[in-house]
């Protein structure tokens, strides 16, 4: 492993720990469910500091973490890991056509397209219909059932849109702030 390598690996765990310490105490009711913004806060960080893998490997140890700790679901593995891999690919695509350090960092905004757009899916079609009529899986599979499978898909994205949307905006203000200080991908690997 080289020196980069080590300190991606030192970040992914660092804001694992965080991730998993912080999401039982940063969440909010909205509109009868319960917001958890934290992991995507961390998606839209790490997708821009070390990239979509690494940053996908972060979000499965919280969601492991969580899961075992009992405050999270089997939904935070669909919920969390897309977030994190459309951030790095995103900022990646930015920086490959020559935006600057700061344009790039719009890629934080982009946590809630693979949120919504790809985990949602996966865990309304995919692994809602795998655990069965069970707690939160009953409540996907009946609105599946009941008001069809796009309207189902339109409610549970916008359920998750609750955490994942003021989770990357968290996500981009701390980067902002971190860049203002000049702690940014550039300066923490020497990429240009």
């Amino acid at each position: 492993m080289n020196q980069a390598h080590i300190k991606k690996l030192a970040l992914v765990i660092v804001f694992s720990a965080l991730g998993t310490a912080i999401s039982p105490f940063t969440w909010f009711y909205a509109f009868g469910t319960k917001a958890y913004p934290a992991q995507h806060m961390i998606n839209a960080i790490l997708g821009v500091f070390v990239g979509p893998l690494w940053a996908a490997l972060a979000a499965i140890i919280i969601g492991v973490m969580r899961y075992m700790l009992g405050v999270g679901t089997i939904y935070a593995f669909p919920g969390g890991i897309p977030g994190g891999i459309v951030v790095g690919i995103i900022y990646w695509m930015l920086k490959y056509l020559k935006r600057s350090e700061k344009t790039a960092l719009i890629s934080a905004l982009t946590e809630p397209i693979g949120t919504i757009l790809i985990g949602a899916p996966l865990a309304l079609f995919l692994i809602a219909p795998l655990i069965g009529p069970q707690g939160y899986s009953a409540t996907l599979l009946d609105l599946t059932k009941n008001e069809g499978p796009i309207l189902a898909f339109l409610t549970f994205g916008f359920w998750w849109a609750l955490s994942c949307v003021p989770g990357s905006i968290i996500g981009f203000i701390v980067l902002l702030i971190l860049n203002r200080v000049r702690i940014n991908r550039e300066t923490l690997f020497g990429e240009k």
